[in-house]
């Protein structure tokens, strides 16, 4: 595993003061640069040479200094040398490389000074040797923490969208809405497209035919475009001969996108205005899969939300389709591409690939991973015609087109967006034969339209997918499901849920897209949809890949979907841990997102775990040796959701008591000043509350807490004794059963589960930059509110423990989110964790030494609140010393000097648990649970 950031942040500042003073480039560039190769836990030796001959374009001969093929060169100089000078030098070396062997990064160096300059985003970074541990995630590529970058999308996409989203707007508005205006859109956006990028000759056909032939009011244009849609579906030699010149000299399109006679649209001067405000942009530089931000784009509200539709960018695509097919096929095209029979089986390989997109939307998923098969065609087809020159062989390039968009197949519920995808991948495919054309001089394109993708316009949870592609026939599935949380499920969608996950216990907090999931895997499974082994083939050869909510992989959803799917055979290929979404869509949806890939086979090439330091950055990538449904490399376990903690010895968790009060039993602070100057009587019934922001901020609440209170004290105070009969009538009117229940009970707390001593405070959501959850121990007489969960044992140990980096790895992979923020759980998250098993008595009395550490770091600072104690900016050195000295004690306490990574640590506990758990009785089944008073209730 690579070595942590923290180590190699430490190693690279030791790293800057050995060198610091060196300034001879002869006596010590080299071992100069074998230490900085140290500094990130690499050997140089077994992936860069120093002194590589080389030839420069002018004949001369020259030696590149360091370089690592393929990816890094590096030019030394000696203290004060001309850096520019150094970097121009570097690239006169590129003519003698060959292709394979040109770097992506440039590193000039004169000891003192650092310069990188990445050759595939443009960007140069510079700083000194003493500054190297402040830039020091720059060279992740050495460390292992691979960067992958994505592009953005050009902001025309969303310009684009919006103007035909009004155009839209102004025709539903006008009465013409339905079928017929999604038809009338889909036929536009055609058009639109095509006048740009050759279809339509010479350019601006269409939207000259529309200024020139109609009206400026719009009276008649829509009858134009009736027209013009006939013509457009009529072959040259079957329109009328007398047929106007300007209308004849559109091609026949065919492909049935004019098939349908539609009724013609009355069109305002507004309308009009429209159009052509639409025309007027450059639709040659709009992708394709714009469209799904079309869709978004005159949609409303409501609509998007119901349909689960977020449009996915470019970027986030190419995040899933890389791993799951085309970084592979990429590959195996650079091992063979110098043999020209491997070059055509490869080709007949590529053009005979299978893809399904079962919840297709517009078909943005299948748009970008056809236009990448072309363009890995294009440079098939760009090595053969090569090797055919090189043997005297005269072939027409544009002849050995294999690949058509007949490969992609799709499911959508509704329509429109299905008509979209049928047309956007016909519009791709015009994109790439666009390049074809400029790469080889002649033009090519596939007029009239003989082939189209299958898109199937309907329930794909209850359509058999089979009956859209045979799974025999089928490669991959891949796509963005929709993102509907429990809560925000229709009637019919949790129908559906019911339906899919028939018997399976706790599936109703499932999230919609794990219907697909199971789907998808009763699709490829060997071992049959109910996982009973009826099929007697091999495991499927489909690999399959999905955008999903974070959520599938965190929390207690995580052994309910996973373990239906383990019963099926399915093992992750590949995962990108949660990252924030970002799509182009207008009004788009904030949500965390997490991307995997999975199938039957147990060993289908490398798995890749792609993770994020922040949500909104750039992933780096390891490979791991297995992924389990937490996303970590660590053995395959599900973690069930428990009532008690996995070891008799680990203290109890409970969440603290809750008020059901409508508010009348808590008290901000100047509600508990003017009740105790009405009735000063009151002060000794009012304690201190806490909730996350009283914990955290230290803001200050307080509540009424009357468990002895008596008729004749309560008597004496009616401003208190007005606040429980609201109490009373609040739960007295309340729908649910067990409120009105307790309405016998106004004077108490709904639920009561405060500690009679000393405890720890644990706030149940926190944000996700905090290196830990802060906890602290709080004294009995400040009740602890539902927000927070509690345990009633004020050790230092326990303390310790749970301030740990171990307990906090934990807590990163198995926790729920809230968005990015964490969702500490008692039964998923605090119960499964495993505490030290037996720690001696010296390992116990460091890790309270330790920890008591941290409360004296913490106190030192009085006027700081938690918040600011733990903020990554403001979190005092002291504290950050006392935390790694925990640390420390912590992991000796667990048998480990050291771990290196989050990802250690955890791989570390998934272990644990799982020799813990099998170790444990098979459950028997429960008995009826008995009700709780409100004064004895537990979790």
């Amino acid at each position: 595993m690579p070595l942590s950031w923290n180590e190699i942040k430490t190693r690279a500042i030791a790293f800057s003061k050995e060198w610091e003073g060196e300034a001879s480039e002869d006596a010590e560039a080299k071992s100069f640069w074998d230490a900085f190769f140290e500094v990130f836990g690499v050997h140089r030796r077994r992936i860069a040479s120093f002194e590589v001959p080389i030839k420069r374009e002018d004949g001369s001969g020259g030696f590149i200094d360091l370089l690592w093929k393929g990816i890094l060169l590096v030019e030394h100089k000696s203290r004060g040398k001309d850096l520019d000078r150094a970097y121009g030098q570097a690239r006169d070396y590129f003519p003698g490389l060959k292709d394979r062997d040109l770097p992506r990064y440039v590193l000039v160096s004169d000891f003192a000074r650092f310069r990188l300059h990445d050759l595939e985003t443009g960007e140069e970074h510079a700083f000194a040797l003493k500054e190297l541990h402040r830039h020091i995630r720059l060279f992740g590529f050495v460390a292992g923490y691979q960067s992958r970058a994505f592009k953005d999308q050009d902001p025309v996409n969303i310009k684009a969208a919006e103007r035909m989203g009004r155009l839209h707007d102004a025709l539903a508005e006008d009465g013409y809405t339905g079928h017929k205006l999604e038809v009338l859109l889909v036929r536009l956006l055609f058009c639109l497209f095509a006048e740009d990028t050759g279809i339509f000759e010479p350019r601006r056909r269409f939207q000259d035919y529309i200024e020139q032939r109609t009206s400026e009011d719009g009276s008649d244009l829509g009858g134009a475009l009736a027209t013009l849609f006939d013509v457009l579906n009529t072959a040259p030699e079957h329109r009328q001969k007398g047929l106007d010149a300007q209308l004849s000299g559109f091609p026949y399109v065919n492909g049935k996108l004019f098939e349908e006679r539609l009724s013609p649209a009355a069109f305002n001067t507004r309308m009009r205005e429209r159009l052509l405000d639409a025309a007027g942009l450059y639709w040659g530089e709009i992708s394709p899969a714009i469209f799904g931000a079309l869709f978004q784009s005159i949609m409303d509200a409501k609509a998007r939300r119901n349909l689960g539709a977020h449009y996915t960018s470019e970027k986030n695509i190419l995040k899933l389709i890389g791993p799951l097919f085309l970084d592979g096929l990429r590959a195996e095209f650079d091992k063979l591409k110098a043999s020209r029979p491997k070059l055509h089986e490869f080709h007949e390989k590529i053009a005979a690939l299978k893809f399904l997109d079962p919840a297709c939307g517009c078909g943005n998923f299948l748009v970008i991973a056809y236009r990448e098969l072309r363009l890995l065609e294009l440079d098939v087809i760009e090595a053969l015609y090569q090797k055919d020159q090189e043997a005297g062989q005269v072939t027409d390039p544009r002849l050995l087109i294999k690949c058509n968009v007949d490969q992609f197949y799709g499911i959508e519920i509704e329509e429109f967006p299905a008509q979209i995808a049928q047309l956007a991948l016909w519009l791709v495919d015009h994109q790439v034969n666009l390049r074809v054309s400029e790469m080889f001089g002649n033009p090519f394109e596939r007029l009239p339209l003989k082939k189209s993708a299958t898109i199937v316009h309907g329930n794909a949870l209850r359509i058999d997918w089979n009956d859209v592609v045979p799974a025999a026939e089928l490669d991959y599935i891949l796509g963005n499901p929709p993102f509907i949380g429990k809560q925000n499920q229709s009637a019919d969608q949790k129908d559906e849920m019911g339906r899919l996950f028939s018997g399976v216990k706790g599936a109703g907090v499932l999230d919609f897209v794990a219907a697909w999931y199971l789907k998808a895997a009763d699709f490829i499974s060997p071992q049959g949809p109910d996982g009973d082994g009826e099929r007697d083939d091999a495991p499927s050869n489909i690999r399959c890949a999905f955008v999903s909510t974070s959520s599938i992989a965190q929390g207690e959803q995580v052994g309910i979907l996973w373990s239906e799917l383990y019963r099926r055979g399915m093992h992750i290929q590949f995962a990108h841990r949660s990252f924030k979404w970002s799509n182009e869509a207008k009004g788009k949806a904030a949500v965390h997102c997490v991307i995997i890939g999975f199938s039957a086979q147990a060993n289908a090439g490398p798995k890749l775990l792609f993770d994020y330091a922040k949500p909104d950055g750039e992933p780096s990538v390891t490979e791991a040796s297995r992924i389990n449904a937490y996303l970590a490399d660590a053995v395959e376990v599900l973690l069930k959701k428990r009532s008690k903690p996995l070891q008799a010895t680990t203290p109890a968790i409970s969440f603290g008591s809750m008020a059901n009060d409508d508010g009348n039993l808590l008290l901000s602070d100047e509600q508990m000043r003017d009740l105790v100057m009405e009735e000063p009587g009151a002060q000794v019934l009012i304690r201190p509350f806490m909730q996350v922001d009283e914990l955290l901020y230290d803001t200050k609440r307080w509540c009424l807490w009357l468990p002895d209170i008596s008729p004749a004290e309560l008597s004496r105070l009616p401003k208190v004794a007005a606040r429980i009969e609201r109490v009373r009538e609040y739960r007295a009117a309340s729908k649910r059963k067990t409120t009105r229940d307790l309405a016998a009970f106004p004077s108490l707390f709904g639920e009561i589960r405060q500690p009679t001593s000393t405890y720890l405070i644990v706030p149940r959501h926190t944000g996700e930059d905090r290196k830990v959850i802060p906890i602290a121990q709080v004294e009995p007489n400040v009740i602890c509110g539902d927000a927070n969960l509690l345990i009633a044992d004020p050790s230092l140990y326990a303390f310790g423990v749970f301030e740990s980096a171990m307990h906090m790895a934990w807590v990163r992979y198995t926790c729920g989110r809230l968005e990015s923020r964490y969702r500490y759980s008692a039964g998923i998250v605090y119960n499964n964790f495993p505490w030290p098993e037996s720690p001696s008595d010296k390992q116990r009395e460091a890790i309270e030494a330790a920890a008591q550490a941290v409360l004296d770091a913490r106190a030192a600072f009085p006027d700081s609140t938690l918040a600011d104690l733990y903020d990554p900016t403001t979190m005092p050195p002291a504290l950050v010393k006392a935390h790694q000295a925990l640390d420390r004690a912590v992991d000796a306490a667990y048998g480990k000097r050291r771990f290196d990574s989050d990802a250690e640590r955890v791989a570390f506990l998934f272990e644990r648990y799982q020799q813990l758990t099998s170790l444990l009785p098979v459950a028997k089944p429960a008995k009826p649970r008995r009700r709780k008073t409100p004064a004895t209730a537990t979790e």
